[in-house]
């Protein structure tokens, strides 16, 4: 029990060091996709801390296998270096006990990974596409800068500022165009202020533009080409009346993509299942890549195993296109890439494998 804590004490301390340091990677990576947004009035605050934390969950499922992976590495290195694993093993204390205690740790966190993929994984998703979708209908009124083009709704409705007193105030020489079905209408007001309309329990920005020119020029055949002048319009900035979602695989839910037969939700469900079964083999794997000499580097295998990962990581992601696109049929699907690791896994465990046989064989 003792050794078995200390074991995992090892290992867990790099794994919540270097797990925090991935996550802060890449929720500082998925920000700087959204600053832009951000300053340009596209997104507000709250939309982009809620983006990057539904986005910090879905890589939750990758980034936990290859944290614990690379721990486990770095953690019995050290021991090696250390001349700990010499001792325990002093202790009777064999490798094959040594690669059960990780099995153990792996397994609760292959546990973990499996919800996230199965549960979190297309809540994150449909959450994710939500906002999204409410993103692209939806402009900032008040954080809009002159100078900038402001295109929503997919190129559907553009809006440009010439000049503008404060974030707040008017703005003059405002242009705006939208695309409609049968023309293109094109507005120049001389003057523009957002105005703020209630209704339905929540609180609509608008804008009111004042001594405004039209011009509806005609894109479909025999249409007319129509100027108008108005003393005051009131345009919406944004469609307020959000569209149906798209069916999408990595937003239905597990139980349902689990009898499909589209190439794409057979690989999304493949890949959530494949998860677990990844972190449990790249924990094993990580075992017999940390051995090493005493007062060696315990960074020495590091280099190895990150080189094992990518590799392997690259040919995962590539089998789930594959079977998304039906460039592979759902047998054999994705779970060659995992059985290749496997194949590793074994080869590199050799010894431990042929202890426990003999063991078996012993018993019996």
């Amino acid at each position: 029990m003792i050794i078995r804590n200390y074991l995992l004490r090892e290992i867990g301390k790099p794994l919540a060091a270097m797990l925090v340091v991935c996550m802060a990677l890449f929720a500082g990576y998925s920000a700087a996709d959204f600053l832009s947004d951000a300053v340009n009035g596209l997104l507000s605050t709250n939309t982009i801390v809620e983006l990057i934390v539904l986005k910090l969950l879905i890589s939750l499922e990758v980034l936990v296998p290859v944290a614990l992976y690379l721990s486990i590495v770095l953690a019995l290195g050290t021991l090696y270096g250390n001349s700990e694993i010499t001792a325990l093993h002093a202790l009777r204390v064999t490798p094959t006990m040594l690669l059960r205690h990780v099995m153990v740790l792996a397994g609760c966190v292959a546990i973990g990974v499996g919800l996230l993929s199965l549960i979190v994984r297309p809540w994150a998703y449909e959450r994710l596409h939500a906002l999204s979708r409410s993103a692209e209908l939806t402009l900032d009124v008040d954080a809009m800068q002159p100078g900038t083009f402001y295109v929503v709704q997919n190129g559907a409705r553009v809006i440009f500022l010439t000049r503008r007193q404060g974030p707040n105030g008017p703005a003059q020489d405002i242009f705006v165009q939208l695309r409609r079905p049968t023309d293109i209408r094109i507005i120049h007001a001389e003057l523009g202020y957002p105005v703020a309309e209630e209704g339905n329990g929540r609180t609509d920005l608008y804008v009111r533009l004042k001594n405004a020119h039209i011009y509806d020029i005609g894109t479909s055949p025999g249409a007319h080409d129509q100027v108008l002048t108005a003393r005051e319009i009131t345009q919406d900035p944004n469609r307020h009346v959000v569209e149906a979602p798209n069916d999408s695989s990595v937003t239905a839910g597990s139980l349902r993509i689990a009898t499909s037969h589209k190439p794409a939700d057979v690989a999304e469900f493949q890949w959530r299942l494949s998860t677990p079964l990844t972190t449990m083999l790249l924990a094993m794997l990580a075992v017999p890549l940390a051995r090493g000499r005493p007062r060696q580097n315990r960074y020495g295998k590091l280099g190895t195993a990150i080189l094992i990962f990518f590799v392997y990581y690259l040919l995962y992601t590539s089998a789930r296109t594959w079977v998304q696109h039906g460039m592979v049929a759902p047998v054999p699907g994705i779970w060659w890439a995992p059985a290749l690791l496997a194949a590793l896994t074994g080869f590199m465990l050799r010894g431990q494998i042929a202890e426990l046989l003999s063991r078996r064989d012993d018993a019996a």
